[in-house]
């Protein structure tokens, strides 16, 4: 009850600020509310008898994931992830991403709480689609992704979700390390630096829990599939700046759509020239099966861009935790123009030898 209540408390204060519509809040705090009315905690539903053993393995192979959060990657050792909740439905919420015609840059809402981030997440499947509509008809790119999982930043205590555990126990285990880091550092306003910084976290602790737990063979595989997923996005953030330069050049709106329908036409042909450099590996047909323009690859971009800076930053401080968070959180500090001077440098491979945290 206390926390419903604080989570309202929250919402009347977004609500009185004006900065957003109330029918908006109102469906965060409904279903915000639907989930947490589902919520049983973990440890009762593996001592009731009538779990489905499937459902009791998931559960068991949650808090031991839980447990290497906390002690192995230094994540919050707090009481997310200790309850379930079977929401029946495919995602928990769906976020909106949209992007300017002639932009590969995301358009941003702002919130209380979270600050202003480059989409708009709604609980409701329908209501999404209908506010994405809106902005296709002002002539916006629209983009729709249904969302596993989302944090709340640690103001509450996020429960395991039936739209993740049906994945692989690998999967879960990223899902897990990428939330919880989202509770360890959140720069308000900072989109791609909250979701690569997770990113980086997600990866580098799914490395260390395959190392502690899982086989060679396992490993083996995982490294394989890391191998291609970085190589798909470096096609898309390839493709991506040639986009923003198209948009950039002194031509007419004409020449740059159609600039922009050759580009999105080449970049499905190259994926198809990667697909058999990777024997016919198909795992990235259902992203290229779905409508290519600036919010899809700018959304992906914002949780993958910077990933090559922070794990440079976690290599410089020998891949020690607690020091590579602390560097982070002093990023994170430092006024927006020199945060992403900073980062641009890492991204480089440049050392630095001293992080001011400045205001």
């Amino acid at each position: 009850m206390i926390r419903i209540l604080g989570f309202l408390l929250a919402a009347l204060l977004v609500l009185l600020s004006g900065c957003a519509n109330v029918g908006y809040y109102a469906q965060s705090i409904s279903g915000q509310l639907q989930i947490w009315g589902k919520e049983r905690p973990i440890d009762e539903l593996l001592q009731d008898n009538g779990t489905p053993p499937l459902l009791k393995q998931k559960l068991a192979a949650v808090l031991r994931i839980r447990e290497f959060a906390g002690k192995e990657l230094h994540l919050p050792n707090n009481r997310s992830y200790h309850t379930y909740a079977d929401i029946e439905r495919p995602y928990v919420a769906w976020n909106v991403f949209a992007s300017k015609e002639f932009s590969t840059t995301l358009e941003r809402w702002c919130f209380l709480v979270a600050g202003c981030v480059s989409y708009r997440g709604y609980f409701s499947e329908t209501q999404a689609k209908k506010f994405a509509a809106g902005l296709e008809r002002q002539g916006y790119d629209v983009y729709v992704g249904g969302v596993t999982a989302y944090s709340t930043l640690g103001w509450f205590s996020d429960p395991v979700l039936s739209t993740f555990l049906q994945r692989p126990e690998l999967e879960i285990a990223r899902l897990i390390f990428h939330e919880l880091a989202h509770q360890r550092v959140y720069v308000r306003g900072d989109s791609m630096f909250n979701e690569s910084f997770a990113t980086t976290v997600e990866l580098e602790g799914v490395r260390r829990w395959l190392e502690s737990s899982g086989t060679g063979q396992k490993l083996v595989s995982y490294q394989a599939t890391r191998q291609k997923e970085t190589t798909f996005v470096a096609l898309i953030l390839k493709y991506r700046g040639e986009l923003a330069q198209l948009y950039d050049s002194p031509i007419t709106e004409a020449e740059k759509r159609l600039g922009k329908k050759q580009m999105l036409q080449e970049l499905r042909e190259e994926y198809v020239k990667l697909k058999t450099d990777w024997g016919g590996y198909s795992g990235y047909d259902r992203w290229f099966a779905q409508n290519l323009n600036n919010a899809r690859l700018a959304a992906l971009a914002a949780y993958t861009q910077l990933v090559p800076a922070f794990q440079t930053l976690l290599a410089q401080h020998h891949s020690d935790l607690p020091s590579f968070y602390k560097a982070v959180k002093a990023i994170g500090d430092l006024p927006t123009a020199k945060r992403r001077e900073t980062l641009a440098a890492l991204t480089s491979g440049l050392k630095l030898r001293h992080i001011k945290e400045e205001n």
